[in-house]
């Protein structure tokens, strides 16, 4: 390794990078130059002889970061094929491969993707005859993979209902079908190489007694199943250097445990943790703002980040009237920095859940700006989007065979292919819509009654929509159509939701601002938004994202929407154990992204379920200094004018009270004072309720 590879690492750096034969953990702080630090472990064990490249495991969260990893190593095949780099996945699959014996696989297994391993639920549904109605596939597979992911069969499970039940006997079903075929889904490899792991010997012995290094990036984000496989792999003589932020854990929707850094801490005896809290990236401000945001966090480390770089400007705070002025202000500070000389590739615009995009895509087309969806899609071409306008399109009329076949069997009808290709097949030849085609099968009295269902949607949506205004007739359809129930079981389909209801505040803005607000006026502008292509062709786009996905990436402006209680930190925080505290660490992380400017914003109020509502402020603006902070208000410089969270001794934002009608719930405002005080208060059950203390007969919890 070059002496100067050594000597432009900082103090910190180059005590983790020479540290002799232990187990360390490095709590590397955002922007500290993590994967610096492990590349140059590995550079230095290579050349101070310290290990051969065998004797060395890395392992990534993604497949771009373990090419990122092998490119600064050299980036050779021969590389790659002597030393262990990448995910967990990627690893585990490699594994099984060379033990495909032990593991009761053929050699050329295959690995299902999750389309495929979808198509194998419906199959195995379908040969149980289970009601695929009430029993969603995708409900099934996501219970599967959360079992796999848990380290457990369906053997050694026991049912507490009889729904549970039945997805069981799916997924002993699948088990059974997935070795049959030999095949393997992604939650398979990591499980079946635990279980090999721990019940082979000399196996387990060879590959201890082999990678003496293990090295691993993003520790904070390992699974309990994840964890387990580093520990069967770590005998007494491996080093395992773990790499990680406790401040950046917000994954636990996703199963990433954060507890594992303590468990390693405890059961791995480490004399050293090492903190890197030099940061390379952000304006000292910024980070000022992020360690004051963190420091509320009751289960962390702890540490400090710092740079050498000076203080910067001060974090902009902008307090918007309504959603659209907000949008509309960040828009023009993006044409005002843009003038002033920065790509807009540079820009990053920032938000806790997805359907929030869709008023900030609305602004930035209107305005003419090129812009991306960073990791994902832009409003109106997501799936749940694309199904709704196609339900309208036939409510309104149209009969086009491009919106009939989207959604003719979503959701599932039970209507086979063959019946959609003697459909086509008709329709072709008698140069037919396919909504006639079925009009006339059913006049002949030849419609399965699957299609005849799906005709009496159709007309009834048509019904039931004529007479009703733009934003009221959207809704309608997204509830008749099955659509919302459909998403409503979904495990994960809280996103979809939001975006459903998000397509209703869409049509109310376009009422408002279009001198022909009808049903065809709404769909010909969606479709203008879905198709603006000619602004989307250049690499100089404003870049779009929810928080979730900026993780890891870094931009010159940066900014934070939408920050308001219920949106962030979102509603469903206040329910799950430690909610809060990773919503903040998800707020730590939004803050950290920036490196010369960072932009705060909320709205006084905003359209959610096309009902109009009062945003508060989130809790979160609260514990960043004033000092640092420059606010503005749609009415201009200073908050004055702006009702502000008052102060009570008795009842605080974040409180755990009780009612005695509403049950457990968590105050989200406080106004007033003594006997005029009155709290928004958050219920599990029965949402959020304005209460007068002074009758409301709340208890602390």
């Amino acid at each position: 390794m070059p002496e100067s590879s050594v000597t432009a690492l900082n103090p910190q750096q180059l005590q983790a990078v020479t540290l002799d034969h232990e187990s360390a953990l490095i709590l590397a702080g955002a922007g500290s130059g993590k994967t610096r630090v492990l590349t140059s472990r590995i550079n230095w064990l290579l050349h101070t002889g310290k290990a051969t490249k065998q004797e060395i495991l890395a392992v990534t969260f993604t497949n771009k970061a373990a090419k990122e990893m092998l490119i600064r190593l050299g980036g050779t095949a021969i590389l790659n094929r002597t030393m262990w780099v990448g995910t967990f996945h990627g690893l585990c699959n490699r594994f099984l491969r060379l033990h495909h014996v032990e593991a009761g696989y053929p050699a050329s297994f295959l690995i299902l993707d999750m389309a495929d391993q979808l198509s194998m639920v419906k199959r195995i549904i379908k040969t149980l005859k289970i009601n695929e109605e009430k029993y969603a596939p995708r409900k099934i597979q996501h219970y599967i993979n959360a079992q796999k992911e848990s380290g457990i069969r369906a053997g050694e499970k026991k049912a507490e209902t009889l729904d549970e039940q039945i997805m069981l006997e799916c997924y002993a079903a699948y088990e059974s079908q997935c070795l049959k075929d030999g095949v393997a889904d992604f939650a398979e490899l990591l499980l079946r190489t635990v279980e090999i792991l721990r019940g082979e010997t000399l196996l387990r012995k060879h590959y201890q007694e082999r990678f003496r290094y293990i090295l691993v990036d993003e520790f904070q984000d390992t699974s309990l199943l994840q964890y387990e496989w580093l520990k069967l792999l770590s005998g007494k003589q491996n080093a395992v250097f773990a790499v990680g932020d406790d401040d950046q854990s917000i994954y636990g929707f996703r199963g990433a445990n954060s507890d594992n850094i303590r468990l390693f801490e405890v059961e791995f005896n480490l004399r050293h943790i090492i903190r890197l809290e030099q940061n390379y990236r952000s304006q000292g401000n910024i980070l000022d703002a992020a360690n004051s945001l963190i420091s509320h966090n009751q289960k962390r480390f702890g540490k400090n980040l710092w740079t050498e770089k000076g203080a910067g400007e001060p974090i902009q705070l902008h307090v918007a009237i309504n959603d659209m002025e907000e949008a509309q202000h960040i828009v023009d500070e993006i044409r005002h920095l843009h003038r002033a000389g920065l790509s807009f590739s540079d820009m990053a615009l920032l938000y806790r859940s997805n359907a929030q995009s869709r008023i900030l895509e609305h602004t930035l087309f209107n305005a003419g700006l090129a812009y991306k969806v960073y990791g994902g899609l832009r409003f109106f071409e997501r799936a749940e989007i694309k199904h709704a306008l196609a339900y309208l399109r036939l409510s309104a009329g149209f009969n086009d065979n491009a919106s009939v076949l989207r959604i003719i069997n979503f959701p599932a009808r039970g209507i086979g292919s063959r019946s959609l290709e003697i459909l086509q097949e008709t329709a072709l030849a008698h140069d037919l819509p396919l909504m006639e085609v079925i009009q006339r099968r059913l006049s002949a009295g030849k419609t399965p009654i699957v299609l005849e269902r799906f005709l009496q949607v159709i007309n009834t949506l048509r019904q039931k929509t004529a007479e009703l205004a733009l934003p009221e007739s959207i809704e309608r359809v997204i509830v008749e159509s099955g659509l919302y129930a459909y998403y409503e079981n979904e495990k994960e389909g809280r996103d979809q939701l939001d975006n459903l209801n998000e397509l209703v505040n869409a049509a109310s803005l376009f009422q408002a601002e279009s001198d022909t607000p009808t049903l065809e006026g709404f769909l010909a502008h969606a479709a203008l938004e879905a198709g603006d292509y000619q602004l989307n062709m250049t690499n100089d786009a404003i870049q779009l994202m929810t928080v979730h996905a900026a993780k890891g990436l870094e931009f010159e402006i940066v900014f934070v929407s939408g920050l308001e209680e219920g949106l962030f930190p979102h509603d469903n925080s206040r329910h799950e154990r430690d909610g809060i505290e990773e919503e903040r660490r998800l707020m730590y992380v939004a803050m950290t992204r920036a490196k010369q400017k960072l932009y705060l914003s909320y709205a006084q109020t905003r359209m959610l379920n096309n009902q109009r509502r009062c945003g508060i402020r989130s809790r979160f603006l609260n514990e960043i200094p004033e000092s640092l902070i420059h606010a503005t208000n749609s009415h201009g410089p200073g908050l004055s004018s702006l009702p502000m969270p008052s102060s009570n001794s008795e009842w605080g934002i974040g409180q755990k009270v009780i009612h005695p009608v509403f049950g457990a719930g968590e105050i989200m405002n406080v106004e007033g004072r003594g006997d005029t005080t009155r709290v928004l208060v958050g219920f599990k059950n029965r949402g959020s309720k304005w209460l007068a203390v002074s009758y409301a007969k709340l208890s602390r919890a």
